[in-house]
């Protein structure tokens, strides 16, 4: 990945364009990192992976819940408690 200065970005903002269309650009300030520019179709792409993989966990946690794998709050908070006061 390329890297630019933000203050190199400012000055040649249609430059990074053109290289984000190739592969994702880092931005730093001041020494270090504060933004990536990535391609229109590389955040679509992102976005799309990560729903996903959202989809995908409410599938399992769902799944959890139908196979009662899945413990209350209240049995929870007390096994908690019951761990520390027996530690």
């Amino acid at each position: 990945m390329e890297h630019f200065n933000a203050s190199d970005v400012k000055r040649e903002f249609g430059e990074a364009l053109l290289k984000a269309q190739q592969g994702p650009v880092g931005i730093n300030k001041n020494g270090k990192p504060v933004a990536v520019l990535v391609s229109a179709r590389a955040y679509a792409e992102l976005q799309a992976l990560r729903e996903k993989q959202l989809r995908a966990e409410i599938e399992a946690g769902i799944a959890d819940i139908e196979a009662g794998r899945v413990r209350g709050g209240d049995t929870v908070i007390s096994r908690l408690r019951k761990r520390i006061a027996d530690a």
